[in-house]
């Protein structure tokens, strides 16, 4: 406990003797006495004077004056001053050393058991402000240390988003071109094993993008940019969707695939769909990688119904590896695999099973996990859903059906774009569709090919050098030439941050498409904007 100055102002000697021994019985005050007014200013400002007993009547100045002088003064107004007199009550005095600042008397002959209650409860008081004021002080530090964390947060999140986005944009830009080649590729003669590389050359393609887009999930998640969408949807012709192409994975690897749905499940129920996919796609996706023989059972049961709710589990066993039990802690983590043996033999980053994790979590359920090394697992997730009665689905064209394979006539489009191997793809597949092609690796040299000809159509990349296809798009949508500005855009992204969309769109895109894109997606887009305009 911090020590309380205390100021005995007095002009006798033996009055400051008397009352420091009354006072000398009180913890935490340490005791300072004076017969001078001046020398006792000069204390006061040097010393840190929590309380003052000034005693009333002294030469030169008295103490309704010196009391004065204190709460005149910024360094020394917060000090308790109390008046000491051997004078009657009278209430004049009394009402002058008030309006001077001091906030009580003392009476000689001092009453001993009151002074000291007095001046202990004052001491006390100024012991629990210093504390208050201590304990602010270390508040406002921890708030700008808090506020500067927040920032430092802010902006590594920052960096790190920036960073994913462009290794984002770096992975799946050439793997757009691969994609693009291996369509190119399927539709010229091929014989059996050529056919077969080019399918080992789609697979690795996919896994590279599982792998990123991995990544960026969870990144979004932990920085809680990751939003669920609701959607009424049947769970039922969902999971048979799943259990399609998943039984086509396993026949390929000579596994058996059950499916078992309870048939108590609800028709209808309203969550994410993509998300609930997702979990079951990694749980079944995982039990294909880690089993060699056997059988894999995707079963979906009802725990319980109440009203307008309905708690479902869905369970992916397998009769593959099996995990230790020393690693089932870890197997949610980030980065984590169960044994790093699993790692070097069967591959992958450790995320999957950390995103399930989060995504449950952002869906309001749970997962748990069973497992006998050597004998197989059981994975599940456990979620309490909205059911929807008489739900009508709308009649609605299937636009990721294949376009027609009809070409298109008089169409003349500009790909800008610097990367070779996509510009090369990207022209073989808009020829085949029998358009004309012009190709510029920047947006500089786009608007000036877009002034010598009028294109029914622009491809643009939006990160190029010289001139970036945001810059370009506005340029363009800008042109004096109503026509011109009126040509159709595309926007080609490697980036999936809605963000980076959402910007070609404001800078004036008329539609945007991903790398690595379907080649039938891109020719609906082609053909629904080339049909809009006169």
């Amino acid at each position: 406990m911090k020590h309380v100055n205390l100021l005995i102002l007095d002009d006798k000697e033996e009055n400051i003797i008397s009352l420091s021994a009354l006072l000398s019985t009180l913890e935490d005050v340490r005791i300072i006495g004076s017969t001078n007014p001046t020398e006792a200013l000069k204390i006061c400002w040097q010393d840190d004077i929590a309380i003052a007993l000034v005693d009333v009547h002294m030469p030169e100045i008295d103490g309704f004056e010196f009391i004065s002088l204190l709460k005149s003064n910024s360094q020394t107004s917060h000090i308790t001053a109390i008046m000491v007199t051997a004078d009657s009550k009278d209430d004049k005095d009394l009402l002058k050393g008030l309006k001077s600042g001091a906030v009580d008397y003392l009476y000689k002959p001092l009453d001993p058991e009151i002074t000291l209650a007095k001046i202990t409860s004052i001491a006390r008081q100024t012991q629990i402000q210093e504390e208050i004021k201590e304990k602010n002080v270390a508040l406002e530090e921890l708030q700008k240390q808090l506020l500067l964390a927040k920032k430092e947060t802010e902006e590594a999140r920052k960096v790190k988003e920036s960073f994913l986005a462009n290794v984002s944009h770096e992975i799946r830009t050439p793997i757009n071109g691969i994609v693009g080649i291996l369509h190119v590729l399927r539709k010229t003669p091929l014989n059996h094993q050529q056919r077969e590389w080019i399918n080992r050359l789609d697979s690795a393609s996919n896994s590279l993008l599982l792998i990123i887009d991995d990544i960026l999930d969870i990144s979004k998640i932990d920085s809680g940019m990751m939003k669920i969408e609701y959607e009424t949807f049947s769970i039922r012709e969902k999971l048979l969707d799943i259990a399609k192409l998943f039984k086509i994975k396993a026949s390929s690897k000579n596994i058996a695939f059950e499916t078992i749905i309870d048939p108590q499940l609800p028709a209808y129920i309203k969550s994410s769909a993509i998300r609930v996919q997702q979990i079951i796609d990694n749980f079944t996706s995982n039990a294909l990688k880690f089993t060699e023989t056997g059988k894999i059972t995707l079963a979906v049961s009802v725990i319980q119904q109440m009203d307008y709710r309905c708690t479902i589990r869905f369970t992916v066993t397998d009769t593959g590896i099996g995990i230790k039990p020393e690693a089932l802690e870890k197997i949610f983590l980030a980065f984590e695999q169960g044994d790093d043996s699993i790692t070097k033999k069967h591959g992958g980053t450790g995320l999957g099973l950390a995103i399930v994790k989060r995504l449950a979590d952002l869906l309001h359920g749970k997962i748990g996990v069973e497992s006998t090394y050597g004998v197989g697992s059981a994975f599940s997730f456990q979620a309490t859903f909205e059911k929807v009665d008489n739900f009508k689905q709308q009649e609605m064209m299937d636009e990721g059906a294949t376009p027609s394979p009809q070409k298109f006539e008089n169409v003349r489009i500009l790909i800008a774009e610097d990367n070779e191997l996509n510009s090369f793809m990207l022209q073989h597949i808009l020829k085949g569709w029998g358009c004309e092609v012009d190709v510029v690796k920047n947006g500089r040299v786009a608007l000036e090919y877009l002034e010598q000809q009028d294109y029914q159509l622009i491809m643009m990349d939006t990160h190029m050098p010289i001139m970036s296809g945001f810059e370009a798009i506005q340029a363009i949508k800008t042109n004096l030439n109503p026509r011109k500005a009126a040509t159709p855009i595309i926007t080609i992204s490697a980036s999936v941050l809605p963000h980076e969309q959402a910007a070609a769109y404001e800078a004036g895109a008329d539609s945007v498409i991903g790398k690595p894109f379907d080649p039938n997606d891109l020719y609906q887009k082609i053909a629904t904007l080339i049909s809009k305009r006169p």
